[in-house]
């Protein structure tokens, strides 16, 4: 029976992984499947353009991985028992269970509502496609009434930037306004800050600085210091929230419900599961974790990959670099700021801007979506044969239902 590896979510990570995957050990041992709740390849980075009117390119996965040897299962993922070595799935033909050797876990992130109320009533966010779209939806609304609108975008983080300064220069008008708890750009150096403060001048968006929000309401946002901002959409960009999944399958997380790994990606817990992208807790070489990002997603799916084709093939695993040394904002289409970080996570002095900035990170996306279209490019005439022998099938008993004590196992 040949070694079954399951990577849980097609985004950039689990998309990353699956096909270098492919591209590095032999099919004739192993079978390789990616489960995703969606059959398209979903561009985050690019999700506040999408909602500010712009078209970005949605990739049938099925296109993506044609010609891998993956195989892709379009389903939603109910529950993961890794005692058991099976992951549950619900699709249009009911589901069932999948099971596994080998597990990636790469189910990325969403928005966090952070207990604020009537965020999950009245905001909108850009973290998922339906999202953005919706979104769309409702500044074209505010476009075509013709009395112009405001838009109140709660969030100074590098989602909330983007997606501002996206819609201030795409929507000319519609006002919109960015809400920060502390300083505007607080993570940036001092002249990054001068530079972003200058974009916001130039677009005509408005920034209310130190500012808490209390409640989000379908017509304004109430601020703790007792003020209401008129709003026509809101925005949530109060950062991001990982599934309950990992947790409620009893594998180790942290209190933000991320996997806890070693340094190869392998969970401390379950040594059969690997974690990547925003789900996982890595601490980089600085010593600390790793922010919930693309460049972050990269480099702990290839200590993943690196860790899953040694430990198959009998070979010592490789320590790669988990690093993270810039923030790629851009400001709109013709504007950005690069800002390098020390080893303290920390803004160096110095920082590019401008057009450059701009080029430099659109040519960054792009880039990360060429190598998502292309999992094994560059295939090497001779993938490694495994040395491992495949994992026992899980146990039939195992209730998909949850009723099985096993279930967290």
């Amino acid at each position: 029976m040949k070694h079954r590896i399951v990577v849980l979510g097609a985004g950039y990570a689990g998309a990353y992984t699956a096909g270098n995957l492919a591209r590095r050990l032999s099919p004739a041992d192993t079978e390789i499947t990616v489960v995703n709740a969606v059959p398209e390849f979903v561009q985050r980075l690019r999700l506040h353009r999408l909602a500010a009117g712009g078209e970005i390119e949605t990739p049938q996965l099925a296109d993506v991985f044609a010609g891998t040897g993956i195989r892709l299962r379009v389903a939603r993922i109910t529950a993961v028992a890794p005692g058991n070595r099976v992951v549950a799935v619900a699709d249009a033909d009911g589901g069932g269970l999948l099971p596994y050797d080998t597990l990636v876990y790469a189910l990325g992130s969403r928005v966090a509502y952070r207990d604020v109320p009537g965020v999950a009533e009245h905001a909108f966010h850009v973290t998922a496609r339906p999202a953005a779209l919706r979104l769309r939806d409702r500044l074209d609304s505010l476009d075509t009434r013709g009395a112009g609108g405001t838009v109140v975008v709660v969030g100074d983080g590098l989602t909330g930037i983007e997606t501002a300064t996206e819609i201030a220069e795409a929507r000319t008008g519609l006002s919109v306004t960015l809400v920060a708890r502390g300083e505007l750009g607080a993570r940036l150096s001092a002249g990054a800050r001068a530079h972003l403060r200058r974009a916001c001048d130039r677009m005509g968006i408005t920034v209310r600085e130190h500012t808490v929000v209390a409640a989000v309401e379908a017509t304004r946002v109430r601020c703790t210091d007792g003020t209401a901002l008129a709003s026509d959409a809101t925005v949530w960009t109060g950062g991001f929230a990982v599934d309950p999944l990992a947790a409620a399958a009893g594998l180790e997380v942290t209190d933000d419900g991320r996997i806890v790994v070693d340094r190869t990606m392998r969970s401390v817990s379950h040594p059969d599961v690997y974690a990547v992208g925003d789900s996982v807790r890595a601490l980089g070489d600085h010593g600390r974790p790793l922010p919930m990002s693309c460049g972050s997603a990269g480099y702990t799916g290839k200590q993943a990959i690196d860790a899953i084709v040694a430990h198959l093939t009998g070979r010592e695993v490789a320590h790669t670099k988990l690093v993270y040394t810039f923030n790629h904002i851009s400001l709109g289409r013709r504007d950005g700021i690069l800002q390098p970080v020390d080893d303290e996570a920390r803004a160096k002095p110095a920082y590019v801007a401008g057009r450059t900035a701009a080029r430099v990170k659109a040519c960054i996306v792009r880039g990360s979506l060429w190598g998502t279209l292309h999992p094994t490019y560059g295939v090497p005439r001779r993938r490694r044969r495994l040395a491992a022998a495949p994992g026992t099938a899980p146990d039939p008993s195992w209730d998909a239902t949850g009723e099985n004590p096993s279930l967290a196992a």
